[in-house]
């Protein structure tokens, strides 16, 4: 079974109303075993795959999540845009817990993550100045309109390597940065999902004001467990709006992020590298 739109997300998406699961499929990469099985079937009579970032009752961390295997098993199922629905801490006031941002830029702040499909004989630099699908992310908005969830579009996403959260004096050198919200997660998504030409755009959820807060200066987990299943209803409508609304047809340039990148001589990338990323690559070596 194929499908054209992923989700990547929570447990709380699985019990999306008017999401009809039919199969679970276990994919196998050259890159290893993604962080659960996809679930797939139709909403709004689309076909969907659905994916527990860190597994189905939260048993991964972020520095230990298998980003490659999870965006490689998205586009190995036909995937061609991906909704990523992420947990994140707001370093502006005007951002609220429970309301959604929709980020256009990302700064990395992680360490030794590895962030690219390509090496072992293959060389490929995309272009990235511009990480989020311009497409996809006026469909969130629209959708988040349409669920009635307070929502802007715009901003910048600094991914953090974690576990632990911010000492205070990083959260504000992250605010005099300019920086919108923080979470761990979606740039490392966002870098592989371009690389494999699928429209990518994160729905970031604020659960609390991260600690520069003077009411938020010591977040636990069980708060932001609190505001996150809040946020779940509210997640489920955006998904299930913005799918329905989704165009038939890509008209942005994600779908050939390659074309241009690819700057090893065909004829010099070894014969296992072009096996390994064959789904990624193929047309460019006919």
């Amino acid at each position: 079974m194929k499908a054209e739109i992923g989700i990547i997300g929570g447990s709380g998406l699985y019990s999306m109303q008017g999401f009809e699961a039919q199969e679970e499929a276990t994919i196998e990469t050259p890159f290893g075993a993604p962080s659960d099985n996809y679930v797939l079937g139709k909403l709004a009579g689309r076909q969907v795959a659905f994916l527990s970032r860190h597994g189905r009752g939260h048993r991964l961390s972020p520095s230990e999540l298998n980003f490659r295997a999870n965006i490689y098993g998205m586009k190995s199922l036909g995937v061609q845009r991906i909704l990523s629905l992420s947990a994140v801490g707001s370093l502006k006031e005007e951002h609220r817990p429970l309301d959604f941002v929709i980020p256009d830029q990302f700064f990395d702040r992680t360490r030794g993550r590895v962030s690219t499909f390509f090496g072992d004989g293959l060389v490929a630099h995309i272009s990235f100045a511009h990480p989020i699908c311009p497409e996809l992310a006026r469909v969130a908005a629209n959708a988040c309109t349409d669920a009635r969830v307070n929502a802007k579009l715009g901003g910048t996403y600094l991914c953090m390597e974690g576990p632990a959260f911010s000492t205070k004096a990083e959260s504000n050198l992250y605010r005099a940065w300019g920086m919108d919200v923080i979470g761990m997660t979606n740039l490392t998504e966002a870098k592989l999902a371009r690389e494999a030409e699928i429209c990518y755009v994160t729905v970031a959820m604020v659960t609390d004001y991260d600690c520069w807060h003077p009411d938020h200066d010591a977040v636990t987990v069980n708060q932001i467990i609190a505001t996150l299943t809040k946020n779940a209803e509210n997640a489920c409508a955006v998904v299930a709006h913005a799918v329905a609304k989704m165009p038939l047809e890509r008209a942005c340039s994600c779908g050939s992020a390659l074309a241009h990148a690819i700057i090893t001589e065909r004829k010099m990338v070894p014969e296992a590298t072009r096996r390994k990323l064959g789904i990624l690559i193929e047309k460019y070596f006919v």
